[in-house]
């Protein structure tokens, strides 16, 4: 099936799912729609956790605090101050946006499981800050708040505030279906991958979770404006942990990859809670005390079934359906390519280790190595195990801090630089151990390489305002997987792929950051002869163009015969230095390493 045809089925089913929300107020009780309000609101808080949790990997228990600071917000706006909802409503997400801000940067560098309960600490407080204040009415909330009108028309009535519910859950579920479709929805996709990983490409990790973890709040803020104004009174209780919790079950139950499973989980989750609340008083007089329970079972069983939530069931289910489908290249208009950097002039020095020196406690890793690196040349770090290769591989990279000595880089001391810094500067790596996105295509991966060229933000990917720049990102991820023999398979899975060609993947990717130095850490580490041999044809095609090649690699005969100069390490110190003939004949070379291989 091509992505024409998938693209024309999602399509139907979106328009059929919109037109039985449209018809839903014609044919159905007070009862239902009032339900359907609910699960609109739901939906809105769990599509904020799906970005944030399922996408992100950040565990949130204090969603409901944010859905409260905009229901409060502009509660006490529109009845104390007599100001309008609409005004309310930039005053909701405004609080709500800063509020958001001001938590993140407290809580989201913690680590682990101190992260979700940092979540807890500041959901249980927010939540007793409303039941303490006065001008907030304490523990009797605020009433009275006035309905929403449009154009004159009142929104009192549930059937009325029905549509407009329904339009900003569509509209926030198309802001994340475009998000996520971008260069910072990459980003956000490339977060469970580590900090290291996007620091590589460019991207800063602490910047791009706190922007996501502002946007989650932001779809929270919203759900509490509507909240407000439709039941038109609030009070602490709705916003306290538990209905944290509920929230996080909405988007867990219904799948915490899939946007859609925000809807899925806010109405499974809000349709059993009132199935058990009307069947449980018919069987036994302690309902209230055995609800909890059975609402547990249900989900440890949905979870223990269909750990991906309904619609990663239905996926899976869809997927052996339709069977294999075929991957493709990503086939769009010509467009004006990326601008490309100016690479320096062969032999011109791009970088210098003088002195470099690092220190585990009493251990000295790499000590005192120095060497250069010029333009237009292959040059080969290799050393037997525990020679410090790795270690000085991560100096180079800022990957760790040097104890003493100092890195050049283009005229640049980037010794203690962050590395996404160094990153934006032209140097490009891969990964000993590959650090790939395995549920993103390969053109995705490779897009994501391209991350520093670029500059859309949220704001502008969500309303679709960056197409042009992300055609021409797209057209160069395609270019590079040309590059690489990988262009046919651009919309494969990468964690389909085996190792070896994951690890050429990685090169593409560095090569879409259009680097000045690429720096790779063992890139024939898995790979057959013969694409062995087409690697060695790419590296030696990419000096030609101009690229600079720093390679750390155990495969010697693949090293001798494509570097222009070895650098030697062992025991953390720099052996020797030279073209491959003469290293292969130095007998200090030979008894640290080669040994009778030569």
């Amino acid at each position: 099936m091509n992505d024409n045809n998938r693209n024309g089925k999602r399509m139907a089913w979106i328009a059929a799912v919109v037109a039985v929300l449209a018809l839903v107020p014609a044919v159905a009780g007070s009862f239902t729609v009032s339900l359907l309000n609910d699960i609109g609101i739901g939906a809105l808080v769990a599509l904020g956790l799906v970005l944030l949790t399922g996408v992100g990997g950040a565990t949130s228990f204090g969603q409901a605090a944010f859905v409260g600071i905009a229901a409060y917000a502009t509660a006490w706006l529109t009845t104390t101050q007599g100001m309008s909802p609409w005004i309310g409503l930039l005053f909701a997400l405004l609080l709500t946006g800063l509020s958001a801000l001001a938590i993140g940067m407290l809580t989201l560098r913690l680590g682990g499981h101190f992260l979700p309960l940092s979540t807890i600490a500041w959901g249980l407080s927010i939540a007793m800050l409303f039941g303490n204040v006065d001008a907030l009415g304490r523990h009797t909330g605020l009433s009275n708040i006035p309905a929403l009108r449009i154009a004159g028309w009142s929104l009192a009535d549930p059937r009325a505030m029905y549509y407009l519910i329904w339009v900003v859950v569509g509209l926030a579920c198309l802001f994340s279906h475009n998000l996520l479709q971008s260069r910072p929805g990459r980003a956000i996709r490339g977060l469970r991958g580590g900090a290291t990983l996007l620091a590589s490409v460019g991207a800063d990790a602490y910047r791009v979770r706190l922007t996501l973890f502002v946007t989650a709040a932001l779809f929270a803020g919203l759900a509490g404006w509507l909240y407000a104004h439709m039941n038109r009174f609030v009070s602490p209780s709705p916003f306290d942990v538990r209905a944290s919790i509920e929230y996080l079950l909405m988007a867990v139950a219904g799948g915490l990859g899939q946007l859609a499973g925000a809807l899925v989980g806010a109405a499974l989750v809000l349709v059993l809670k009132n199935g058990l609340q009307d069947v449980l008083p018919m069987l036994t007089q302690r309902a209230g005390q055995l609800e909890a329970v059975a609402f547990a079972t249900l989900f440890i069983l949905l979870l223990h079934f269909a750990r991906g939530g309904l619609m990663g069931l239905l996926r899976r289910w869809t997927r052996r359906r339709a069977g294999a489908q075929g991957a493709s290249r990503y086939d769009a208009a010509v467009v004006d390519p990326l601008p490309h950097r100016q690479l320096p002039q062969r032999g011109t020095q791009v970088l210098s280790v003088k002195g470099a020196v690092k220190r585990f406690g009493g251990l000295v890793a790499v000590n005192d190595v120095s060497f250069e690196v010029n333009a237009g040349e292959i040059v080969g770090l290799i050393g037997p195990n525990g020679a410090g290769k790795s270690t000085m591989f991560n100096l180079l990279t800022c990957t760790l801090p040097m104890s003493a000595g100092q890195v050049r880089f283009l005229e640049h001391d980037i010794a203690g630089m962050p590395q996404r810094q160094v990153a934006r500067l032209g140097l490009a790596r891969t990964f000993q151990h590959v650090k790939l996105r395995p549920h993103m295509s390969l053109l995705d991966n490779v897009a994501l390489g391209a991350h520093s060229r670029t500059r859309s933000g949220i704001l502008k990917a969500g309303l679709r305002l960056d197409r042009a720049e992300e055609k021409q990102i797209l057209q160069e991820a395609q270019r590079q997987l040309d590059r690489i023999g990988l262009g046919d398979r651009a919309h494969e899975l990468a964690g389909s792929l085996p190792l070896g060609t994951q690890r050429i993947l990685e090169i593409a990717r560095a090569l879409a950051a259009d680097p000045v130095l690429l720096v790779l850490d063992e890139p024939a580490a898995g790979l057959r002869r013969k694409e062995k041999m087409a690697l060695g044809d790419l590296l030696r095609k990419l000096r030609e163009e101009g690229v600079t090649i720093l390679i750390v690699e155990h495969d010697m005969d693949f090293v001798m015969k494509l570097v222009d100069r070895l650098v030697v390490m062992n025991f953390g110190s720099k052996l020797v230095e030279g073209v491959p003939s003469a290293v292969r004949a130095d007998e200090r070379v030979q008894a640290a390493y080669l040994g009778s291989v030569v």
